[in-house]
């Protein structure tokens, strides 16, 4: 037996090729699972037990019944109409000048509404806030390094760095205190449904359009759908005239 062969069933070599190619049909949800050694060897036994399988029903003649008949028919049909659909949109495409005139033509649909840039420390009572809201006004700590050592939520390991973000992004009590917050100015407690935060708003962005760049890739699949869906419905016409009677 070579060295890419993984079996012989009845007289069929299997090849790591052909395992490789069973393992792409694997759902995209288990991908990850095929490189683990251990499922590998799971996924390679199944690989083969389908060849078993197969062989057995040929043994038993069940390719030669009507239901199996069917069931291939059905398959046929289903992989030509794929393969038609595929070769009808392969050659559509959008250039980068529709993609910028579609920007230009509707760019309020690209809006970026007001944000801010914060850190928080959270913590589970109002009098731990306080506390560490006195530290940081006496300048014992800075406001990084209590998050840091004192806040519960994981953006503690970042000094409760939050990054940017929008309104309706946030939990409403914390988002109305950030947004009123002054730029470099410790605000709180502030309670919420997941504790206590102390709130420091680093930077204010003003409402602004998405710039070109950013948007893009969004703007292509956009009116690429739209093209795709287009050429669609103009060619179930076009069969429907030629082949419904």
């Amino acid at each position: 037996m070579s060295e890419n062969v993984l079996a012989v069933v009845a007289g069929k070599e299997l090849t790591e090729a052909q395992f490789e190619a069973y393992l792409k049909s694997v759902p995209r949800e288990q991908q990850m699972y095929a490189q683990n050694p251990q499922y590998r060897e799971q996924y390679k036994e199944q690989f083969i037990d389908l060849y078993l399988f197969a062989q057995l029903g040929k043994d038993e003649k069940m390719d030669e019944t009507d239901e199996f008949k069917e069931i291939m028919e059905g398959a046929r049909r289903d992989i030509l109409a794929q393969l038609s659909m595929r070769d009808m949109l392969k050659d559509i495409t959008v250039t980068e000048e529709e993609q910028k005139a579609f920007y230009e033509e509707n760019k309020a649909q690209f809006g970026k509404g007001a944000t801010v840039s914060a850190k928080h420390i959270l913590t589970d009572s109002e009098e731990k806030c306080q506390t560490i809201l006195k530290n940081i006004e006496a300048g014992e700590k800075t406001f990084e390094d209590a998050a840091r050592e004192f806040s519960t939520c994981p953006s503690g390991a970042k000094g409760g760095d939050l990054g940017e973000f929008g309104k309706g992004q946030m939990v409403k009590e914390f988002e109305d205190a950030a947004f009123d917050a002054e730029i470099g100015k410790v605000v709180g407690p502030v309670k919420t449904q997941f504790g206590y935060h102390l709130i420091k708003v680093e930077k204010k962005n003003e409402p602004k359009t998405a710039e070109f760049e950013e948007v893009k890739g969004q703007i292509y699949q956009q009116l690429l759908g739209k093209k795709q869906n287009d050429a669609y419905e103009a060619k179930v016409k076009e069969l429907k005239d030629k082949y419904l009677k």
